[in-house]
């Protein structure tokens, strides 16, 4: 693949004062546009570790916007911690307010979340399924089951101290099959591995009212989920598409970990994903 621009930095302030670290990574001068896909990533990372991604994207033919939740990257916040329950969703709300105003009008808006963040676009788009024209979920975190440290979460500290942060039980060696993608997740200064009870909280209540919602679906929809995911649990995303409608396109890569995008085979990926959007865009 062809080395493509740097992204573009910048900050977004909140009306609460929190500043929202954005990313976009722009087509080449005079490529011809087909949309905006608007990334968004998962629990403890940050947006800059999808660079790759962005110029999957870049090469056929949409501008790429991303941003660093709240408590993530170089967006402020306590680690792994949020203001409000619904923080996330109403911090995606506002990307895609910004992303929308520097689109032209006919232009189409793609959603992509992965784990945490797929789990976030999901949910966003059940509560406001006019928001994008499509979307996409890379093993999102709606599996609905708890490991020990979330259960230790949510058993009395969101009541009682909503704000402790307390490591998040992932083992980052089940990321990817990729032993230099799971070096350089583990050496990255920008990746932590802290979680407060509120987004615990958050993060499987929006996972079950997310499946809930799977039969009213009405976006057009990719959901491609890992068969060996050792963190979030494909469970979640069998549920979902069992109760989804057509308009729901389900793939499970069997021998895959959880980032996706990150894997030893991903070029099968990347393909699926590029052949599910040239049918579902199509003028």
């Amino acid at each position: 693949m062809s080395l493509l621009p740097e992204p573009i930095v910048s900050k977004l302030v909140l009306d609460n004062g929190v500043t929202i670290a954005t990313y976009d990574w722009l087509l080449q001068t005079g490529q011809k546009s087909r949309g905006t896909v608007l990334l968004v990533h998962g629990l403890g990372e940050h947006i800059g570790r999808y660079a790759h991604v962005a110029q999957h994207f870049n090469q056929w033919g949409f501008s790429v916007k991303g941003y660093d939740h709240f408590g993530h990257g170089l967006s402020t916040g306590a680690r792994g911690g949020l203001l409000t329950e619904n923080q996330l969703l109403d911090d995606l709300d506002a990307m895609i307010v910004l992303t929308r105003k520097n689109m032209p009008t006919n232009e189409k808006l793609v959603l992509v979340g992965h784990s945490m963040g797929g789990g976030v676009v999901g949910r966003y788009v059940s509560l406001n399924p006019n928001s994008a024209d499509a979307l996409v979920m890379s093993s999102p975190a709606i599996d609905g089951g708890l490991n020990v440290i979330q259960k230790l979460l949510l058993s009395i500290l969101p009541r009682v101290a909503p704000n402790l942060r307390v490591g998040n039980g992932l083992n980052p060696k089940y990321i990817s099959h990729d032993t230099a993608v799971v070096s350089g997740y583990a050496s990255d200064p920008l990746v932590h591995d802290r979680i407060s009870a509120r987004l615990a909280k958050f993060i499987v209540e929006n996972g079950t009212e997310l499946i809930a919602s799977a039969s009213r679906w009405k976006m057009p929809t990719l959901l491609m989920f890992a068969g060996q995911d050792k963190l979030v649990s494909p469970a979640g995303s069998r549920a979902f598409a069992a109760s989804a409608p057509s308009c729901v396109e389900v793939q499970c890569f069997e021998n895959m970990y959880h980032e996706i995008f990150n894997e030893i085979d991903q070029t099968q990926v990347f393909a699926y994903l590029k052949t599910w959007l040239d049918r579902t865009l199509a003028d």
